[in-house]
């Protein structure tokens, strides 16, 4: 006999199915220190050496790289980007219906 798996699909963000606070802004966070995570990986540095361009220790590129985010902004993130010599474009736009929810994403 089968056992059957209930599942409930996905709104596209995790942070939002776990009922977390803030959740577009934990998604948005987590999406730009993947960023960092690539660009660190494509580079082949070392923590060490990821940590001297972004002007932290190495303890702090494990935190980033393994999602132990609660220490790091936005802004912050951002200033990582920069270091790494990456552009940051910022658009405001209005929402598109009355009844929508701003939105908060990352284009890469």
């Amino acid at each position: 006999m089968t056992k059957r798996v209930e599942f409930e699909k996905s709104s596209g963000n995790v942070f939002e199915d776990l009922n977390l606070p803030k959740a577009d802004e934990r998604l948005f966070k987590a999406q730009i220190a993947e960023k960092i995570h690539d660009i660190i990986i494509e580079r082949d540095l070392d923590q060490k050496t990821a940590g001297a361009l972004l002007g932290i220790d190495q303890p702090k590129v494990s935190a980033l790289i393994n999602g132990r985010l609660s220490g790091f902004t936005i802004d912050r993130l951002f200033r990582f980007l920069l270091a790494l010599d990456q552009s940051i474009e910022v658009r405001v736009t209005s929402k598109k219906k009355k009844d929508a929810v701003a939105e908060l994403k990352l284009y890469s």
